[in-house]
């Protein structure tokens, strides 16, 4: 007769409506990638024409809530929808996760400067409804909404898919260090939207070297956020440290690139 355990183990982790086209093993990991990867692409390519954002949000969105659509209560807890079992590296994980954001800020701002070439500076740009010299009073204000709006859709969301179900589907026949890669590669292409591939004077153009070194940046700093979802046990740590990546990036912007 099986444990207790065992019986835990064979329970499906997806629900019921799904189990037919979606488990945990790398089609599914790799179909999650390529599907919100694409959509998110396709959409803040053209929210960078137009401005308008509020379609990038939805995705952001649905990535939230796919697991609560998908997966059981035991596929949650699989993915690392728990409760934290080492609260003390949370600390941790928002310093390093503002220490990335500064250190791609110090040497991006090194190499050009306030140019279109440096992400934060064409970042800044797309913030379409904010003035290029803002009052102080305003700055504050603008910086405080952009900050708790960018601390809540993209780390939410995006931790759920990569550092959550995409990466445990990945894990299940790669093992995690091979999954971390693969999700961390996934999630760095992803952000040439947002920069690497511009938007400017009314024309689409490719910056090679800037983009390199932002894709190699986001990178690294997903496999940052991958390793605080392990050290304290839950995705929570990875969602604590992007959310305080963006929160510096904000800050930069904000107090930096638009002073």
């Amino acid at each position: 007769m099986p444990t207790l355990e065992e019986q835990v183990d064979v329970k499906p982790a997806f629900r019921a409506p799904f189990l037919r086209v979606l488990t945990f093993d790398v089609r599914t990991g790799i179909l999650l990638l390529v599907v919100f990867g694409v959509v998110r692409m396709v959409l803040v390519l053209q929210a960078n024409v137009t401005g308008t954002y509020q379609l990038v949000s939805l995705v952001f969105v649905a990535m939230a809530v796919l697991p609560w659509i998908v997966l059981t209560r035991g596929g949650r807890r699989t993915i690392g929808l728990v409760r934290p079992s080492r609260w003390r590296w949370m600390l941790p994980a928002a310093l390093a996760g503002a220490a990335a954001c500064f250190a791609v800020y110090f040497a991006t701002t090194a190499l050009w400067g306030f140019s279109v070439q440096n992400p934060f500076a064409y970042i800044a740009r797309t913030y379409s409804n904010v003035p290029e010299s803002p009052s102080e009073a305003d700055r504050l204000v603008y910086f405080i909404i952009y900050a708790v709006i960018s601390m809540l859709f993209s780390p939410i969301g995006e931790e759920l898919l990569y550092r959550g179900i995409a990466h445990e589907s990945l894990a299940s026949r790669l093992g995690n260090r091979p999954a971390a890669l693969v999700d961390a590669g996934a999630f760095a292409v992803t952000h040439l939207a947002h920069f690497g591939i511009v938007f400017v004077a009314g024309a689409w153009a490719f910056l090679p070297l800037p983009a390199l070194l932002w894709v190699a940046a986001m990178f690294l700093s997903s496999l940052v956020f991958y390793a605080f979802r392990m050290l304290t046990g839950s995705l929570l740590g990875a969602i604590v440290a992007h959310a305080a990546f963006n929160l510096a990036m904000n800050y930069v912007i904000f107090y930096g690139v638009l002073a």
